[in-house]
């Protein structure tokens, strides 16, 4: 039996009592869980749902999230969350690349309408069928026609329903990630990816039953996801529900709950750093007292980071490495054995990880080379894109595009990226994307889209536009158009407007002379 949903079944059993979720001031046990999620369930079944049809979930950290991630386990279904900052035509996409025939979506408010998005993605999708909406406390908005309300299927008196068979190699979840080329393409992850993920991290963390997690990396991230989610379920913990990151509410809650376990992208250490020297904290003390680990991943620490963290909070934080191709978690550095700081530490138990040069023969201890990873974590697939698959698996080696070298320890160090992906605050952003959408603008000649510097996010998104002939539009527009037709961690904050752009003999824009 290979289905996500039954560590929750055993937990509901074994530890009914015991605290799995809490939100603001509210906590919900193993048992309440399971009803809430059989309830749902049940109700997708009623639509039509069967095992292996693909559902989208679009919601923030919140209890309606692990209730629905965990029903589309329940079915046999196979999860595809989406960002919730996607709009309409990105949302469209997605549901129709991964063939999507239901999605359940938070309704928002006007200052993140995830709902309005997601509807009008819906509507434009041609293989959607079933729209879901998870209604916001405050939203006093009348739902859209044909509507399915999430809080009606909780008031639901089926609170029955068993897991279904699912087989190791059979799809549990689809993330959506990309590379240089063309649109985001879905990382097809198996049963077993997922299940051997969540149980390489509870070991590695050392996380029990007992102890305490916070999620504040959002659960539709496959770090959130597998790291917090999936691993606090495995371990039958408790997991703190944060919908947005705010430095103030995230150390008030650490104290409250008495959290053992944070994870977080290097931007979030940067940011409770700052709130504490700022503002002092009257809770460090007690919070230093229950934290047992920290990690960190997503793009690299700042090893200063990581020393006044570690001094401040009195506690161990291992750096890894993963991406959603390898479902995610690759390496870490271990608790019982040395840390480098500024290392990813070494592959998980049976992993392999390598460095090839552009022969593809394995360069020497010490010297850089493509990383490239073996083992129970790599996906299946991209999601109907049997070329691009091709390219990235090659005899079961997962082609990363990361640069790194390996020292005479086994420990990894990444030094570089192959491909030209920006890490802005540890969400990946894909130059393509952006430059496919600004080449629609009326007055948009050639675009360049990189990453710079930004001591905050690690990098900002910078475009250089070159205009059409007699166009003119300001820096400021664009970034306004961008802003209205991208996700919001997506759109270029910088523009720079040039007469032209370097390129070689061929045409090609040379991206390395703009940085």
């Amino acid at each position: 039996m290979y289905n996500l949903a039954t560590n929750l079944e055993r937990n509901a059993s074994f530890c009914p009592t015991n605290t799995a979720l809490i939100f603001q001031e509210h906590k919900i046990n193993y048992q309440e869980l399971n009803r809430m999620v059989n309830q749902v369930a049940n109700q997708l079944v009623k639509l039509g749902i069967k095992p292996y049809d693909k559902v989208a979930l679009s919601c923030p950290n919140m209890p309606a999230f692990v209730i629905s991630y965990y029903a589309i386990q329940k079915v046999g279904a196979v999860a595809v969350p989406l960002n919730i900052m996607l709009k309409g035509t990105e949302v469209a996409y997605h549901l129709d690349d991964s063939d999507a025939i239901a999605l359940i979506c938070y309704q928002g408010n006007s200052a993140l309408p995830t709902g309005q998005f997601g509807h009008a993605g819906f509507l434009q999708a041609n293989s959607c069928k079933h729209f879901i909406m998870i209604e916001a406390e405050n939203n006093q908005e009348a739902l859209p026609e044909g509507t399915h309300a999430f809080n009606a299927w909780l008031a639901s008196s089926e609170i029955h329903f068993d897991a279904v068979y699912r087989k190791a190699e059979d799809s549990c979840v689809i993330l959506y990630t990309s590379g240089t080329t063309g649109h985001a393409k879905g990382a097809e992850l198996s049963q077993s990816n997922m299940l051997c993920n969540a149980q390489a991290c509870q070991a590695l963390t050392n996380q029990k039953g007992t102890d305490v997690s916070i999620a504040v990396l959002p659960l539709f991230h496959t770090f959130g996801q597998s790291l917090i989610l999936n691993t606090s379920v495995l371990a039958g913990s408790a997991l703190v529900l944060i919908p947005r990151f705010v430095p103030k509410t995230v150390m008030q809650q650490m104290y409250a709950h008495k959290v053992t376990h944070f994870a977080g992208v290097p931007t979030m250490y940067i940011g409770l750093l700052a709130f504490t020297e700022k503002h002092g904290s009257e809770y460090i003390s007690e919070i230093a007292k229950n934290m047992k680990v920290a990690i960190s991943g997503g793009a690299s620490m700042p090893v200063e980071i990581l020393k006044r963290f570690e001094e401040i909070l009195n506690v161990p934080v291992i750096e890894g490495y993963g991406l959603s191709e390898s479902s995610p978690v690759a390496a870490f550095n271990l608790l019982e054995y040395k840390r480098k700081p500024g290392s990813i530490g070494q592959p998980l138990p049976g992993v392999t990880m390598k460095a090839v040069g552009k022969d593809g023969i394995e360069v020497a201890q010490g010297k850089e080379g493509e990383l490239l990873i073996r083992g129970h974590n790599v996906m299946k697939g991209y999601y109907k894109k049997p070329e691009e698959t091709a390219k990235t698996i090659v005899n079961g080696w997962l082609h990363t595009g990361d640069i790194v070298r390996i020292d005479d320890e086994g420990y990894v160090f990444v030094v570089d990226r192959l491909k030209e992906v920006i890490i802005r605050g540890g969400f990946n952003i894909y130059p393509r994307d952006i430059e496919e959408t600004f080449m629609t603008h009326p007055d948009v000649h050639l675009i360049a889209v990189i990453g710079v510097p930004h001591k905050t996010y690690g990098e900002e998104v910078k475009a250089f536009v070159v205009l059409k002939e007699d166009r003119k539009v300001t820096p400021k527009e664009l970034v306004n158009w961008g802003k209205e037709r991208l996700a919001d961690y997506k759109y270029p904050r910088q523009v720079e407007i040039l007469e032209s752009l370097p390129m070689t003999a061929t045409g090609k824009i040379l991206k390395r002379m703009l940085k």
